[in-house]
């Protein structure tokens, strides 16, 4: 999951169309590594998931939207980010 010591990276499945943006728990990938399950209040369309779990993320974890990059999945519900390390310990256990 780390990137660099400031840096970590973030494995999440997203459900779009959700009543509204939450966390869902936790799961795990083919490899068992942990995937965050978020549920999403915006359609997958135009970016339009993309940026609500960008925002979403950072409300919910207290970091600017620029700090949060996202790596993989612009067109899947399977999408790596990158974010302050220091935010990965206010995500849910």
């Amino acid at each position: 999951m780390s990137a660099s010591p400031d840096r970590s990276q973030l494995a999440v499945r997203v459900t779009p169309n959700a009543k509204k943006s939450e966390f869902a728990g936790w799961t795990a990938d083919e490899k068992g590594r942990p995937v965050l399950l978020v549920k999403l209040n915006a359609p997958p369309v135009d970016g339009k998931a993309n940026t609500e779990l960008i925002n979403f993320l950072a409300k919910a974890l207290g970091c600017p939207k620029g700090q949060i990059t996202l790596l993989r999945g612009t067109s899947s519900r399977q999408k790596s980010l990158e974010l302050p390390a220091l935010a990965l310990e206010k995500l849910p256990k």
